[in-house]
């Protein structure tokens, strides 16, 4: 089904993206992380000092290509940092191997099975997400079946994935207004461009290489995150 044009300024019409900064309401914008493309023995240190540098509320173990022996094992390794930080572990595609790891649940691609059938693996305390792209009736169908959040996105250019999907931040608002299912905004987002996504009604910016391959390394990225979300709490 394709989605008929969105208003751009619909969530105006219900006093902007529905987050009270205050207190009431939304909670404030959050940072989700998303593993680089491969792993290396160095890499939990790297984590480390990533999440030494600010707040992060979940890690996306998405490791494209890898073996499901590689990314149990990365997992393994991973789960007990990221546990300490009170970050939750979230595995890319596969329920199978978030059950096996006993991981705080698993976000799936529109080809990557049903919420039911994750739910049935994984329990109901388990955290499914669901890509949305930019559409609002894939988004509509996953929180009507019981998903956690949606993704919408790439909302700038990106080289950590081919993207056919340009969703404006207009879509953030629309969904903020009228679910309370979280909605994560992905593709591209840098300290410099976060902002409109952050007003538009984002719960959680999704991001990826430009924590990893940051010029000044991956805790300054998150620094700089965690000082821009902090910001926004403030206002």
């Amino acid at each position: 089904m394709t989605d008929v044009e969105l208003d751009p300024a619909f969530a105006d019409r219900f006093g902007g993206a529905m987050k009270n900064k205050g207190g009431e309401g939304r909670p404030p914008c959050q940072l989700y992380l998303i593993s680089p493309p491969a792993y290396d023995p160095g890499f939990p240190e790297v984590l480390k000092a990533a999440l030494d540098a600010g707040p992060v509320a979940a890690f996306q173990l998405r490791l494209k290509g890898a073996s499901d022996m590689e990314i149990l094992r990365a997992g393994g390794v991973l789960k007990p940092i990221l546990q300490a930080y009170d970050v939750a572990l979230i595995i890319n595609d596969r329920a199978d191997l978030a059950s096996s790891l006993e991981a705080d649940g698993v976000h799936l691609g529109q080809g990557d099975g049903s919420v039911a059938e994750a739910r049935t693996l994984l329990g109901h305390e388990a955290q499914i997400g669901v890509t949305c792209h930019a559409s609002r009736h894939l988004a509509l169908e996953a929180g009507d079946q019981g998903a956690d959040y949606v993704a919408f996105g790439a909302f700038y250019d990106t080289v950590t994935k081919e993207t056919a999907h340009r969703p404006d931040p207009s879509l953030l608002g629309w969904w903020t207004t009228i679910s309370e299912v979280p909605c994560v905004a992905i593709g591209g987002i840098t300290p410099g461009n976060a902002g409109p996504l952050i007003e538009g009604g984002a719960d959680f910016l999704a991001v990826s290489g430009s924590v990893w391959n940051a010029a000044n390394g991956p805790a300054s990225a998150v620094s700089a995150f965690a000082a821009l979300l902090e910001a926004d709490r403030a206002a």
